[in-house]
């Protein structure tokens, strides 16, 4: 059953990886959709749950694809990140991937600490996760950067992604993580600001039914699209509630969705 789209869209939110792009390559009719909802004078934000590539990498990489993004356009849980340790005063103790280390470079807010912990990688190993969980029953705060549970890899297969090794560090440390990137109500809200948007005005097409889908909608998100393009694989829309405003097919037939319900 779809839900009932707001009476009035005015911001889009679109995730990257899967949906914008798959690797270095653009998803066929992603780039002509992005220019179509410019033309029609909506507000877009992209809110990728990426922590493995560096802000400055994603920028990069949109514009090799002619998409320029203005510095308040492009959220990502890194730099959510930086913002609670200010915010908080605290040193980041990072399990992360390692090109994403830089982000982090100087800020050093505080004596408090708090461990960090995105998609590491290979960085994964059991010193590190052991190093990370000693911190945390140390007092270490413990922050998130995602908790998705996959993510399509370069050889077209799922891979597991961040979600798994904060569920397991959880665990042991008996101690609940701060998300700041997707499914947090909060990133959500964030990447509206500034926008004269209300939450149930705006948009979100992902390709991830839980952290993009399911996340959006209970953040008062009006609508939620799923593509079937990224990591989707067949059936993921009933897996997680609520369940997506609609499935199309790819980023194309989302903003052919949004403008006819535009309102």
């Amino acid at each position: 059953m779809l839900r009932h789209p707001s009476p009035m869209i005015r911001a889009v939110l679109l995730d990257l990886s899967g949906v914008v792009y798959d690797g270095d390559a653009a998803i066929p009719g992603a780039i002509e959709a992005i220019r179509r909802l410019h033309g029609e004078d909506l507000a877009i934000r992209f809110v990728s749950n990426t922590t493995r590539s560096p802000r400055a990498a994603i920028v990069r990489q949109l514009a090799a694809l002619g998409i320029e993004v203005g510095d308040d356009e492009l959220l990502t849980p890194a730099r959510a990140a930086v913002e609670w340790l200010a915010r908080e005063g605290c040193a980041p103790q990072l399990l992360v991937h390692p090109d994403l280390v830089p982000e982090f470079a100087g800020h050093m807010f505080g004596e408090r600490k708090a461990v960090v912990v995105g998609d590491a990688a290979e960085a994964f190993t059991y010193a590190a996760m052991n190093a990370a969980f000693r911190q945390l029953i140390d007092g270490a705060e413990f922050l998130a950067l995602a908790v998705n549970r996959t993510f399509k890899d370069a050889d077209g297969g799922l891979s597991l992604d961040a979600g798994a090794f904060v569920a397991a560090l959880e665990f042991a440390a008996g101690k609940q993580a701060t998300v700041l990137g997707k499914p947090a109500r909060d990133f959500f809200h964030a990447a509206l600001a500034g926008l004269d948007c209300l939450p149930g005005q705006a948009v979100m097409v992902g390709d991830d039914a839980e952290s993009d889908v399911a996340g959006a909608l209970k953040a008062g998100i009006g609508s939620a699209l799923l593509v079937r393009t990224g990591k989707y694989r067949a059936g993921d829309e009933s897996r997680h509630a609520p369940h997506p405003s609609a499935v199309v097919d790819d980023l194309a037939a989302a903003v052919e969705w949004i403008l006819c319900r535009r309102g």
